[in-house]
């Protein structure tokens, strides 16, 4: 199995890493970002979360020849609670790569691919209920067609919604893609690549989670410690430049006399993403949508 970590040097160099610093991989996914880490690691400790069972045993073999690491089989919302209940208050460097691992595409069990016919899941864990099924022959379809829009950003959000509640019961990836090419049959590119994204979204709750740990980054990442974010679409993008964008700019008024401007928290790194080389691009194609944002707590 083969998993290409995107941008693995521009986020290592990002985080700016310190030998004796403590990390926090978010996303363990692959654990490329997480040897990369520990490399520059001398008595500085990585802590790497991941709600998939199958990413942390990968992982945990994988990273096994290095003595300074912790791998928890948890969301990254629960960041601050974890790492407060193992006695750490601050850390140097957050890492988060937004981006699904090699093998759970590939994994044709795991319902997150258009390509192969399989139920519909796409839970990143598989011990949540919740799973694009549910979504799809239970939700109402005004729900569905907000979660297309909104998730997905699918222009067909409407015919496509109409035709899911007419068709139930849907119980197969095929299924949905048969709806998805009578809708979109006209479309650039597979038609159900935007249906799949917002399901994916809407199952693992993605974007408030996103939100919640980037409030939580605010409170665990010391003074000069950075957080790196890597995203692969626009909703992700969008919410991680808002919040570096609010929380760099101050709160006071303009040129308000007499006092000194302690009311923001970040310092941008990165005014524009970084993106990927066409070497990488053409290396690993689903790299191609990757950026790469960096800022400072301050």
């Amino acid at each position: 199995m083969k998993h290409d970590s995107v941008l693995l040097n521009e986020a290592i160099e990002g985080l700016r890493i310190q030998p004796n610093g403590i990390y926090v991989d978010g996303t363990l996914g692959g654990g490329g970002h997480a040897e990369a880490i520990l490399k520059q690691l001398k008595t500085g400790f990585l802590f790497a979360f991941d709600q998939d069972p199958f990413a942390i045993a990968y992982a945990q073999k994988r990273l096994e020849k290095y003595p300074h690491f912790q791998l928890i089989n948890r969301n990254f919302i629960h960041l601050e609670e974890s790492l407060n209940e193992l006695g750490v208050t601050l850390i140097d460097g957050l890492l988060l790569d937004l981006g699904m691992s090699s093998f759970q595409i590939d994994d044709a069990n795991r319902g997150f691919s258009y390509l192969e016919e399989t139920s519909l899941d796409m839970r990143m864990d598989p011990n949540q209920t919740l799973t694009a099924e549910t979504i799809v022959n239970t939700y109402e379809f005004a729900e569905l067609r907000r979660i297309f829009t909104v998730y997905g950003e699918e222009k067909m959000a409407h015919q496509i919604a109409k035709r899911i509640v007419d068709s139930r019961p849907l119980k197969t990836t095929s299924d949905l893609v048969k709806i998805t090419d009578q809708v979109n049959r006209n479309q650039k590119g597979h038609s159900a690549k935007r249906v799949f994204q917002a399901l994916r979204i809407a199952v693992n709750n993605e974007l408030d989670v996103l939100e919640a740990v980037l409030k939580q980054a605010l409170r665990v990442v010391k003074p000069g410690g950075r957080i790196v974010v890597i995203s692969f679409h626009s909703l992700e993008d969008r919410i991680v430049k808002h919040f570096f964008k609010e929380e760099s700019t101050s709160k006071l008024p303009k040129n308000f006399p007499g006092l000194i401007d302690e009311t923001f928290n970040l310092k941008v790194i990165t005014r524009k993403p970084i993106l990927p080389t066409e070497a990488e691009m053409n290396e690993n194609p689903r790299a191609k949508s990757a950026k790469l944002r960096i800022a400072e707590r301050i």
